[in-house]
């Protein structure tokens, strides 16, 4: 396959993903095709010409020629320069190596990675909480993360792949996505009653079951084992995590437990004041199994996937 036709089929297999659903991230796409459209030559100059065709603002080809022949690619949930390093060093030691993917967004994709948890908005109203209170509380959280992203190193990666010439990927969104379709319906079809039977359902999934090996598999936070469910949220998309005001208006919208990949200290500590029950299934064994499902697809076109960098590897064909 051509770099662009593996970039291609992460967007594709994140939007068929997408908890919004396919036809509303395609509509999404067309209003900004539109507002591109109305913009003048110096803002036109200066726009991302990806968001026309890509919804996800965090996954892009960071360096590379797109018609690239791959054929073996390396990848992993963290790329920095030492595993760049470390991928060319096997590619001079004979091994081949094509393509780098990260997970985690680098360059424009890290820049721009708050754009992606507007989509938050739409999964608590999916969830119950009204559109327009879960709008509200969510900007502030988005500006937040933007901020802090500001004096990140953005390019620091990418300067080093473009000077190693090793082509690099990243698709964290689309990835994301497919987690949480995945675990969500794993859990739905397993029905859970108390907080222990739902670890012991995240754990039948291979890639939890083996970061429990490692001592990072699924915790209860919040809640007693005994504690029983209720309505169980999956949230592994969006970004990163939603702001602490979401925990009120989902225990107001019925959900009783929320499962996620990790969880800050201060949106913790709102979980157990208003008894929302959390589970962190765990970041890495999480990221591993979005990625999976995309990398089965590069895999069944006949591309050979290399893990590293806390990727746990697991075929599902």
């Amino acid at each position: 396959m051509y770099l662009r036709e593996l970039y291609e089929l992460a967007i594709t297999l994140g939007m068929e993903a997408d908890p919004r659903g396919k036809v509303a991230v395609e509509k999404i796409l067309q209003k900004t095709k539109a507002e591109y459209e109305k913009l003048d030559a110096e803002a036109k100059e200066e726009f991302d010409l990806a968001k026309l065709t890509n919804p996800y603002a965090d996954t892009r080809i960071s360096y590379g020629e797109p018609e690239l022949e791959v054929k073996r690619l390396i990848t992993g949930v963290d790329v920095d320069v030492a595993d760049l390093m470390l991928a060319d060093q096997l590619r001079r030691n004979g091994n081949s190596i094509d393509l780098v993917i990260s997970h985690h967004p680098t360059g424009l994709g890290s820049v721009r990675f708050s754009e992606v948890m507007y989509m938050q908005a739409d999964m608590m109203h999916a969830l119950g909480v009204p559109i327009n209170v879960a709008e509200g509380i969510l900007q502030d959280r988005v500006d937040e993360v933007k901020r802090q992203t500001m004096p990140s190193n953005h390019y620091r990666v990418i300067d080093a792949a473009r000077l190693l010439d090793m082509p690099l990927m990243c698709m964290h969104t689309p990835a994301d996505n497919n987690v949480q379709k995945l675990v969500q319906r794993h859990v739905d079809s397993a029905n859970p009653d108390t907080l222990e039977d739902l670890v012991k359902v995240l754990k039948e999934i291979p890639e939890y079951k083996e970061a429990a090996k490692r001592g990072t598999g699924p915790n209860i936070l919040a809640g007693k084992k005994e504690t029983r469910c209720g309505k169980i949220a999956v949230s592994m998309t969006g970004g990163t995590g939603g702001p602490k005001a979401d925990i009120e208006e989902l225990v107001k919208a019925g959900v009783g437990t929320v499962v996620e990949m990790h969880i800050s200290d201060e949106k913790l500590e709102e979980a157990k004041k208003h008894h929302l029950n959390i589970v962190i299934a765990g970041h890495m064994a999480s990221d591993s199994i979005g990625m999976n499902v995309i990398l089965d697809e590069f895999e069944k076109k006949g591309v050979e996937i290399v893990p590293f960098s806390g990727l746990i590897r697991h075929r599902r064909w």
